[in-house]
């Protein structure tokens, strides 16, 4: 199994089975449907799952406790993936997010066929425009359909 490793966290891709399940307890309708777009990228390319699948970031302090995830949307033939997260309620404001996020930017842009790593988020979240800001992010200038993107290696 695939597992990137931080200071704080142990942070991996879930089964086909555990996202049916985190699909099951999702009660955010968006949320709902973003997590059964990515269960479909993953059976449909089963060779690109870990561009699709739900990664979960776990504490590494024997807890086991899952603090947030994060996903990227898909490996595009540019070699560009985008990186989406979310943390649970509760654990905000500790660079937790910042540390997963810088983590899995550094994995995915050593990863065959990938040039770069965006992300976009809304115009009004400033705590996750910071978040990308201290894992070395740069605005790109452009605006996407949730706000302002974002970029760790030129696309």
């Amino acid at each position: 199994m695939i597992m990137v490793t931080t200071e704080r966290m142990s942070i991996f891709p879930i089964s086909d089975d555990e996202m049916k399940l985190k699909i099951e307890q999702e009660t955010n309708g968006e949320m709902k449907r973003a997590y059964m777009e990515m269960l479909a990228g993953c059976k449909k390319s089963p060779e690109q799952r870990i561009w699709h699948t739900i990664w979960f970031m776990q504490l590494n302090d024997g807890s086991g406790q899952i603090v947030g995830d994060l996903c990227f949307k898909g490996l595009n033939d540019n070699g560009s993936v985008e990186i989406g997260y979310g943390m649970k309620e509760g654990y905000e404001g500790r660079g937790l997010m910042t540390e997963a996020v810088t983590a899995m930017a550094k994995w995915a842009i050593t990863q065959e066929g990938v040039s770069c790593i965006e992300s976009e988020t809304d115009s009004n979240n400033i705590a996750s425009q910071r978040v990308l800001l201290k894992a070395g992010f740069v605005p790109t200038g452009v605006m996407g359909e949730e706000g302002p993107r974002f970029v760790w290696e030129k696309c």
